[in-house]
């Protein structure tokens, strides 16, 4: 059967038309991913827009434009293209696993959980999947799931030795202080330029009084990594108790500096003021935490002991 040239000829401009959509908005998927590669996220996520205005359906422009608002620390606009980027791709494994750390991220501790099992689901033989769970289940408390969870994340994944460090986080947090020092020398061998590896085995050690230690261990995660406000809050806890309490109450309020919601450095200003005999500041600082975290260590004691001032 012949056609007309001229119908011919428009179902070429057609094609041609279709081939032009394609070809602008993977241009424009491009040229937002340069400019992430050029640490500018603000305007990758303009490109990543317009691609998306091409194509309203364009997963991998949703996942790349929630990568982009996560460098901006845009965790509720991150967690919007995620979803866009699952609604139009429901297997995105990436985009789930992006969303649940998130969640993570946002305190949405039983979101995550539910975007692990839907990975879980979709490929359970990959680490993510179970690292994932083992992250939320930690969130939630659940420390023997979480441990299992990452186990079995490091078993699929064995040299990674992030997952060798959560295996042992949670060891500690259960205090089973030997089996994780015992991990993380493991995970040493493996990465020994880890920073939360010499983080956390300081923690160990300041739990089991080796102040000193724990000031040298903390010290190699701060050179390692010095972005991290958690370390220098560490290192000034430590001082506080090798009686260096003004170098201590200076690495503090560098840690509060960093990020004026941690609590623990809160904690540790507040031991600070009881070493130095400060009733009124300790309380100012302890009351408050003892309400709102109970549990934390050392709240209930220097609690009593400002008390006593």
């Amino acid at each position: 059967m012949k056609f007309p040239n001229s119908i011919l000829f428009l179902v070429a401009i057609l094609w041609i038309g279709c081939d032009s959509v394609e070809d602008k908005k993977g241009r424009f998927l491009l040229k937002g991913n340069e400019k992430m590669e050029e640490n500018d996220p603000k305007t990758a996520l303009g490109f990543y827009q317009e691609a998306i205005n091409l194509d309203s359906s364009y997963s991998d422009a949703y996942f790349n434009k929630g990568m982009a608002h996560l460098r901006l620390n845009q965790l509720e606009e991150a967690i919007t293209d995620f979803s866009k980027a699952i609604q139009f791709k429901p297997d995105y494994f990436e985009a789930l696993f992006q969303r649940g750390l998130s969640f993570l991220d946002n305190g949405e501790f039983y979101k995550a959980k539910e975007d692990s099992e839907k990975l879980l689901k979709l490929d359970s033989e990959n680490w993510k999947s179970h690292f994932l769970k083992g992250l939320s289940l930690e969130k939630l408390k659940d420390f023997p799931g979480s441990l299992d969870a990452f186990q079995t994340a490091s078993q699929l994944s064995p040299e990674n030795s992030d997952l060798m460090v959560n295996q042992a986080t949670i060891l500690y947090y259960q205090k089973k202080y030997t089996e994780s020092k015992s991990i993380l020398d493991e995970a040493e061998k493996l990465n020994p330029t880890e920073p939360n590896l010499h983080n956390l085995r300081s923690m160990i050690l300041f739990d089991e009084r080796d102040y000193e230690s724990a000031l040298n261990s903390v010290e190699k995660a701060i050179t390692l990594d010095n972005r991290q406000a958690y370390f220098y809050n560490n290192k000034g806890l430590y001082l506080l108790f090798l009686d260096k309490k003004e170098e201590g109450l200076d690495q503090i309020n560098q840690s509060i500096q960093m990020d004026p919601k941690n609590p623990f450095a809160l904690r540790n200003k507040g031991i600070y003021y009881v070493m130095a005999g400060d009733k009124v500041s300790a309380l100012s600082y302890l009351t408050d935490l003892a309400k709102k975290f109970p549990e934390m260590d050392l709240v209930a004691e220097y609690l009593e002991k400002a008390q006593a001032l």
